[in-house]
């Protein structure tokens, strides 16, 4: 190596490179391609920027080389690719210098500008690989995760006509496992929600937003703007609908506002479609505060043909026969007030939880109703009840019966992420409106009280476990094989009642499943849980909460896998490593 100036390098004669037409070069932590086409010598890194093959046994032609391998094309002058799937190839600028071939080894590019767009291009395109590559390079700082979640948040809410969906969701989900997994998973993770968001746009028309009134720069029309939002859903009117909330949202409503407008619709019927929209709800304001609510009119929107589209449980069979449920959730919506306002004067005085939890858990759905009524009357609190109510919609999961149908654990699974994001909510902005959810939640745990007949049975404390990393050790073993529900529920509570460390457990379950394909339920039950855990902590709630998402994940895995692999070759083109290295 021959050091010049202005980056220049000495790295081969001409005539070496004339004598075969091209030659590989090892130099200064690069491996070069040197080519002589049309007496001309261009060089380009040897590896293929698409999945690494060495490029030397490519073909050339008309200053186009192509791998043999995808046959990916490439300008030789600039390096750049005809196929957006492949990436532009590094092109470096050659200088003969007395029959000397001398190459410019500095970067000219801004790196950040390339993987950023280069991202842009794997989500148009639907190109996981790109996607991958794109977030590696990315997310090298810290300070960039929030910006590839925020690309792919306004990514999703612009170019998928129906709307919020479950890309989204997946891809906050990732965002809010991130606290959990280790450092290597992270970008693994923010990964799995790009992938989705691309996969849920791919094929679809854009969304072109409805503008706000005329004059929506009045904070004074925020009350009449709620109500007429309110009333357009109400007759599914989803165009008169969005422009009222995105009036609202010109005119100032604060956040505490908006989600109150959002969480009052979403329940002003019951448990509409499986709770979905709501969860939906609670995702789309998380993933706004995790970007500082920016873009927020384009995000809160996408929710709106949700709300009006939905299906409503007053028309379901299942909620009006052989019990009526909507004639006992109206009942007890008449009486709420009275009872906030006798449960005011109590906050603070502990309630029975476990009468309470029992009476959920049975057969009885008038009772269950006048409970969480009397809990209210109590001083038992908005948020407080919600947690109780999502504990009994884990513990169906907890005690799922393998013997039911496979299909039947959506049924439990969608209880239990429903009550999770009413919950949140609660947390967020406690409204007698929200409240409605947590009785359409505990009703839903009704209906499913056959799921647990015979009910599984739940781990107990042990400590005869000397040394519970040997049983997380055992973990990653049992999720590779199929049917060990009731194995991996047992395992994940001995490991927690003999000491483990939480963290760890979280860690390691946040990378299985990492590694299984993309399955949207899986996902939304491993988020769910690790909040309702951090609310809980080590204790018997808590264990058993982790309990059910991992025998969820036991009975979704393992999958084909093939989400990993492309992103282990990702991760391993950004780390230098030679894929090919037996390539002849």
């Amino acid at each position: 190596m021959h050091p010049g100036t202005n980056g220049f390098v000495r790295v081969a004669s001409v005539e070496d490179v004339q004598r075969t037409g091209r030659l590989v070069v090892a130099i200064a932590g690069h491996t070069l391609l040197l080519i002589d086409e049309n007496d001309t010598i261009y060089a380009v890194d040897n590896r293929c920027p698409h999945m690494g093959f060495p490029l030397h046994k490519g073909t050339v032609n008309n200053c186009i080389l192509t791998c043999d391998w995808h046959y990916a094309r490439f300008d030789l002058m600039s390096g750049g690719t005809f196929d957006s799937w492949a990436d532009d190839l590094p092109a470096f600028p050659v200088q003969i210098r007395d029959q000397e071939v001398w190459v410019d080894l500095a970067v000219h590019a801004d790196p950040l500008t390339h993987h950023r767009q280069r991202l842009q291009d794997g989500l148009k395109h639907t190109i996981p690989l790109v996607i991958g590559k794109s977030v590696i390079a990315l997310l090298k700082q810290e300070n960039h995760i929030t910006e590839a979640f925020r690309m792919g948040l306004d990514f999703g809410v612009s170019y998928r006509q129906g709307g919020w969906d479950t890309g989204l969701t997946i891809h906050t989900c990732m965002m809010n496992l991130l606290p959990y997994l280790e450092a290597e998973d992270k970008p693994r993770a923010i990964y799995h929600g790009l992938a989705a968001v691309a996969r849920d746009t791919s094929n679809q028309p854009p969304r072109f937003p409805i503008q706000p009134l005329p004059g929506s720069n009045n904070p004074a029309k925020i009350p009449i703007l709620q109500n007429w939002f309110r009333q357009f859903v109400e007759v599914r009117d989803a165009e008169g609908a969005e422009r009222c909330l995105a009036s609202a949202i010109r005119a100032g409503a604060s956040q505490t506002q908006l989600a109150q407008m959002l969480f009052t619709v979403v329940t002003d019927h019951r448990y509409i479609d499986v709770g979905h929209p709501l969860d939906f709800t609670n995702k789309a304001l998380e993933a706004l505060d995790a970007t500082d609510w920016q873009n927020a009119e384009l995000v809160l929107t996408s929710l709106v043909s949700g709300y009006t589209g939905a299906t409503r449980m007053e028309e379901a069979r299942s909620w009006r026969y052989p019990v009526d449920l909507v004639a006992i959730l109206q009942q007890a919506f008449e009486a709420l007030p009275v009872a906030l306002a006798e449960g005011s004067h109590q906050r603070g005085m502990s309630s029975d939880r476990d009468q309470l939890m029992a009476i959920l858990l049975g057969d009885d759905a008038q009772a269950i109703a006048d409970a969480l009524l009397t809990a209210l009357r109590q001083g038992c609190s908005e948020v407080e009840l919600a947690g109780i109510v999502t504990y009994a919609a884990a513990l169906r999961i907890a005690q799922f019966s393998t013997n039911n149908d496979f299909n039947d654990w959506d049924s439990a699974h969608h209880t239990f992420t429903f009550a999770n994001a009413v919950h949140q909510g609660m947390r967020r902005v406690a409204s007698p409106e929200l409240l409605r959810g947590v009785f359409d939640a505990a009703m839903s745990v009704y209906l499913d009280r056959f799921l647990n007949v015979p009910a599984a049975r739940l781990p107990k404390p042990d400590k005869t476990v000397e040394n519970p990393v040997v049983l997380l050790q055992e973990l990653p073993e049992l999720l590779d094989r199929q049917q060990q529900v009731n194995q991996v529920g047992e395992l994940v509570g001995r490991y927690l009642y003999s000491g483990g460390n939480p963290e760890r457990l979280l860690a390691l379950l946040g990378k299985l499943l990492l590694r299984e394909d993309r399955q949207f339920h899986v996902i939304q039950e491993v988020e769910a849980a690790f909040r309702q855990y951090s609310h809980l902590g080590q204790s018997t709630a808590g264990i058993n909460i982790l309990v059910a998402a991992s025998r969820y994940l036991a009975a979704h895995t393992p999958t084909m896998r093939s989400q990993e692999q492309t992103y282990q070759i990702a991760y391993r083109l950004h780390r230098g490593d030679r894929l090919f290295e037996d390539a002849r």
